[in-house]
């Protein structure tokens, strides 16, 4: 098997196929040569991927479904329907991406795909990378890594949160959704670990996915969040009658730990290069615009380190909701209540995206509680 590469992409999941995906688009493979290594085939769905768009991108043909319409729901504000224009809610299942983004790279002849455990990814003589899979080493001019190491050690100003979550997709005996209008959000669930709430996706009139997630340092026993689920199937749903047909649980990291953006011509990508929103869990965004500021830089001849990172003050605006997440000096359910309450959705929407410019920041923030923010963000700066 070949030894030498252009590009060696390691981790075949969202950040790895996205950024082939867009490598292949730009016509960047051509005349490349590349290789994909994962130590097995992504094949089931492991994950879903939610995010907002205003027309339809590169992935539009696997998008499983789109709501123009969501909603949002606290004990202080049941809000009902919000307002979205110009976004549409939309949801990717992993395993269709997977499929698709591999029968893609199965017709490009300048790609490569290996299965073998990595081992080792260091930079290499000469200017190049290499990674150790299967017992044999392989070089390029850049390695792309988006697999995540072991939890970092955390300083005591950093935050480290955990996003966790189990869902359920159910069929109901009878109709009990709209399959045009989601819940972004549900906070009348109980509060006692942390922030919490309960998203729900119709995809028919009898089906849908109803996903329990919370923030906080700790994961739960397995039991509670079955537990939490049918509760709230039975008290907000009204549903009795109902089977579920299949399940999913994930775990991303909420952190203002400073992931590598690179080190030497090892690229990182995904959570382990800080594509994650810090303050959301957000990735798959994220991860579709650093693939597309890495494919510019690679036609540009430019070093792909220069596609940076998160913009220094969304970082900064992340760090203080995790502070205030972390120490409870005020409620995720309080915050995003004002959020969505006081401000307009679509604006919310363009924040959580790192959109916003500044004095649309500042309109935002003054709809939340001056002094615990302000507090926090002493605290972050000094």
């Amino acid at each position: 098997m070949e030894k030498d590469f252009d590009y060696i992409i390691a981790g075949a999941g969202c950040a790895g196929l996205s950024l082939l995906i867009h490598l292949q688009e730009a016509g960047l493979t051509k005349g490349k040569k590349i290789l994909l290594v994962d130590k097995a085939p992504k094949q089931g769905n492991d994950r879903t991927w939610c995010f907002w768009e205003t027309k339809p991108g590169l992935f539009e043909p696997v998008v499983a479904h789109t709501w123009p319409t969501v909603s949002f729901f606290s004990n202080t504000w049941k809000g009902g329907e919000l307002d979205i224009k110009p976004y549409q809610y939309k949801m990717i299942r992993s395993a269709t991406f997977y499929a698709y983004c591999m029968e893609k790279i199965a017709g490009d002849p300048a790609i490569t795909v290996l299965y073998a455990p990595i081992t080792a990814i260091y930079n290499a003589p000469a200017g190049m990378a290499s990674v150790i899979a299967g017992g044999e080493a392989f070089t390029a001019r850049y390695v792309f890594n988006s697999i995540l190491p072991a939890q970092p050690e955390v300083s005591d100003k950093q935050h480290y949160l955990l996003q966790h979550f189990k869902g359920w997709i159910i069929e109901a005996a009878s109709p009990a959704f709209h399959p045009a209008k989601a819940t972004l959000m549900d906070f009348r669930v109980g509060q006692e670990e942390g922030s919490t709430f309960v998203y729900v996706l119709p995809l028919t009139e009898t089906k849908a996915l109803v996903e329990y997630t919370l923030f906080t340092a700790s994961l739960l026993e397995p039991e509670v969040y079955d537990e939490q689920l049918r509760n709230y199937i039975a008290s907000f749903l009204k549903l009795n009658d109902y089977t579920v047909e299949e399940e999913e649980f994930g775990v991303i990291p909420m952190t203002n730990f400073r992931f590598p953006v690179s080190e030497g011509n090892i690229i990182y990508t995904g959570t382990a290069g800080g594509q994650t929103k810090a303050s959301s869990g957000y990735t798959f965004r994220y991860i579709q615009e650093h693939s597309l500021r890495l494919v510019e830089a690679l036609r540009d001849n430019v070093h792909p380190s220069a596609a940076g990172g998160m913009p220094a003050r969304f970082r900064f605006y992340d760090s203080v909701l995790l502070h205030i997440l972390r120490h409870r000096t005020l409620e995720g359910a309080d915050i995003f209540t004002d959020l969505f309450k006081k401000g307009n959705a679509a604006r919310v929407l363009r924040f959580l995206d790192n959109k916003t410019s500044f004095p649309e920041d500042l309109d935002i923030m003054r709809r939340l509680p001056t002094m615990p923010f302000l507090r926090a963000a002493l605290k972050e700066l000094f």
